[in-house]
Formats: structure tokens, sequence, C-alpha cells
């Protein structure tokens, strides 16, 4: 293992150019960083290409649970300015063995085991965090993006809607019917208070007095003491 290092190490650049190029295992991946962060956008230099290897040799290892992988199995090649590149894996024991795309694919997004329950904790997010970018804006060709865990709620949305409704149904019947018996004893004080009145109206003749306009007694001609009926 140490002599296949040893040999990778010292393979001319042009000789890992080659084995990048030519190999069917490679990944495309393409970074927007301006886009992802405007004004606060970093330069990509070989310092962050350090890093970008460096993450996916810690995805290797993680998913083969060995600890030989590093930078030095991490090929790039076809890098462009607008920060685009292809990379490749090759095998810690043979330099010159590249590891099959499916199993590349799978370090790079199967899931982190110290954060099984949590699904979005993936290899692929933490290459992510780790530039400050997201799947949108570090893109790795052919890989679909990781997906966000489902948001759990303890008490389910629709239940709190129910909730909601009911209750202002429930305010609604109760005011209804509040206001239908505060109409009905309106309406039995009104026909007390006219009783009252109707038992107080004196009656002469048949005549209502309150028919009268406020006039005091009744007017009978029988008893006028007129003098034009008793002068002889």
């Amino acid at each position: 293992m140490l002599a296949g290092a040893l040999l990778l190490i010292f393979l001319s650049p042009l000789v890992a150019q080659d084995l990048c190029k030519d190999s069917k295992d490679g990944f495309k991946v393409r970074l927007s960083i301006k886009t992802a962060l405007g004004n606060d956008a970093y330069e990509w230099n070989e310092s962050e290409m350090f890093l970008f290897r460096s993450t996916v040799a810690y995805a290797m290892r993680k998913q083969t649970k060995q600890d030989t992988y590093d930078i030095t199995n991490i090929l790039v090649c076809n890098d462009t300015q607008r920060v685009s590149f292809v990379f490749v894996v090759t095998s810690p024991d043979d330099p010159a063995n590249m590891i099959p795309k499916a199993e590349v694919e799978k370090a790079v997004s199967m899931p982190d085991p110290s954060h099984i329950i949590h699904y979005s904790r993936l290899n692929k997010h933490r290459i992510n965090s780790a530039f400050l970018l997201s799947d949108m804006t570090l893109e790795f060709v052919g890989i679909p993006p990781t997906l966000e865990a489902p948001i759990t709620y303890e008490t389910q949305p629709w239940l709190i809607v129910f909730g909601v409704v009911i209750g202002a149904v429930a305010i609604g019947i109760v005011a209804l019917l509040m206001s239908t018996a505060s109409k009905k004893r309106r309406a039995k004080e009104n026909a007390a208070g006219l009783s009252e009145e109707d038992e107080g109206i004196v009656k002469e003749n048949g005549t209502a007095l309150s028919g009268l306009g406020g006039r005091e007694g009744v007017f009978n001609q029988a008893f006028s003491n007129d003098d034009r009926f008793t002068q002889l």
C-alpha cells in the first residue's frame, strides 16, 4: 500500500491527467460560488481544491470503513475557470485501478453514521457545508440532490385547522343562541309593559278614556243644563 501511494505521488501530472480523462468512472462537478455567496464569494484556488479532495477522501473512508484513502487517491482533471472539473477515485492498493462510479456515488450520498435519524445529514451535505454551498450550487453531475428530512409535527396541521374551525363554529352557535334569548327576553318585557298600561285604562259607556285624547270625563247631553231646554 505504501509503495502504491509513493508511486502515485511520483507519477507525472500528465500520467495522472490521463488516468482521469480516460476513465469512465469520473464525476463532473460544477460550483456556482458567485451565485451562492454574491459579494462574499471566495476565490477558487489550489487550497480550495485540496479541501475538496480531502472531503471526497473523507467520504470514501466513511463508505468503505477504511482509513487508507487520502487526497492522493482523488485525481482531478478538465478543470475550468468557471469552476468545473472531473474527478476520479483510485484504489489505495493499486493507484492504476479506478474505484467504480457506483461506489463513489454511494460514498458521496451515503448517510452519515453519526446522524442516522437525520437523513439530511449525508456526506454530500457535509461536502456542501465545507464550501458554504448547497445541492443547487455544488452539483455532482449524475448524482441526484440529497433530500431534506421531511418536517414532522407533534400535532398534525390538519388537526389544528380542524380545531380552529370547530371552535369558530361553536362560538358562532353560542353567540346566536344568546342573541335569540336576548331578543325573546326583550319581547316579553315589552309585552308585560303593554299589559300594565291596559289595566290602568278606565272605560265609561264602553268608550276607553285613553281614546279621548286626555280629556277629563265624558260629556252627556242628556244631563245638560242648557237654558234652551228649560225656558217656558
